[in-house]
């Protein structure tokens, strides 16, 4: 810019306004966008994708995993979540079994290098629980506080959803809370929207906070992805709104902004591919699908952002 009929203090204040500027138009210039995900079943563990433009992801370490599970007794990797807490620490939570009471825990400063893996046994003691599945970690800035929540069947409770179609499960949502992945709160009831529920993901706007789930009710089929909102980080959540996915069946939803609109990455399981919606209020939503790419493959995580330098660090690491 041509600052040549400025001067003095408003010179100044203008040169400092322009630098401002092109510094924060930089830094969303070198934001890298990064996806956490799984093949096949699980079973060779983590998966990453990265994307310069929010678009178009591409496979990190060649496609191959980045870290097999060891936790669980089916030893699976489903659903990671990556998120980075208030620690600088990237922490992932992620789905071990089909049927167990627990889920796997580990962090990295990384992304390469990972901590010892935990099995945390979130529904150890509720006899009816028939599994633990899609887990995600959210940490809360101003509370400074991470919440763990997943979707658990209880036999017996909620008679009035209960379907036999898709193994009769019939979920609801439940959460705990911490401060250091050591000690956790009780395990509590964290969302019941009078429907089958599962795949929930956490975005803070505002100051309020949005629950993104999937409808889970199979007679009549639903599996789409709905919102709930709460002003309080463990709820009360209110009643989900309409289907922001379309006329397919979508699950696994995450979000992110991309250009200042917000973005939901999903998984169109059974035609075998990653869709996406997009709005710039959470209100009025545009489906995407035919405007992103994934790996083959891809089955639905977590996106996450990281700067340009620990981008490349990270491409040094692999090689």
């Amino acid at each position: 810019m041509n600052f040549g009929k400025l001067s003095g203090p408003l010179l100044l204040l203008f040169s400092v306004f322009y630098t401002a500027i092109s510094v924060a138009q930089t830094e969303i210039e070198e934001q890298v966008y990064l996806f956490s995900y799984f093949t096949g079943n699980g079973e060779d563990g983590l998966h990453l994708a990265y994307s310069t433009d929010g678009y178009s992801y591409k496979a990190l370490n060649n496609g191959a995993s980045l870290l097999s599970p060891t936790v669980g007794g089916d030893k699976l990797m489903r659903d990671p979540c990556i998120i980075r807490g208030g620690d600088g620490l990237f922490h992932m939570v992620w789905t071990v079994s089909w049927k167990e009471k627990g889920i796997g825990y580990a962090y990295s400063e990384d992304l390469v290098n990972w901590s010892e893996q935990q099995f945390i046994p979130v529904m150890a003691h509720e006899l009816g629980a028939r599994n633990t599945w899609a887990p995600e970690v959210f940490y809360d800035v101003d509370e400074d506080l991470y919440i763990i929540y997943w979707s658990t069947t209880i036999k017996g409770l909620y008679p009035e959803t209960q379907s036999q179609l898709d193994d009769a499960h019939n979920h609801r949502q439940y959460y705990v809370t911490t401060k250091d992945f050591k000690s956790f709160s009780e395990t509590k009831l964290f969302y019941e929207p009078g429907f089958n529920v599962i795949d929930g993901t956490l975005q803070k706007k505002d100051g309020r906070y949005y629950l993104f789930v999937k409808n889970e009710t199979r007679e009549p089929a639903e599996k789409n992805i709905r919102i709930a909102s709460s002003n309080v980080l463990t709820g009360p959540y209110s009643k989900a709104g309409p289907p922001i996915t379309g006329d397919y069946w979508a699950e696994g939803p995450t979000v992110t902004q991309v250009d200042g609109q917000w973005i939901v990455y999903f998984d169109k399981y059974r035609k075998h591919q990653m869709g996406a919606v997009m709005s710039p209020d959470f209100n009025n939503w545009t489906d995407v699908s035919d405007q992103v790419s994934f790996p083959e493959g891809t089955r639905h995580g977590t996106v996450f952002t990281v700067d340009r330098a620990f981008f490349d660090d990270l491409l040094l690491k692999m090689k």
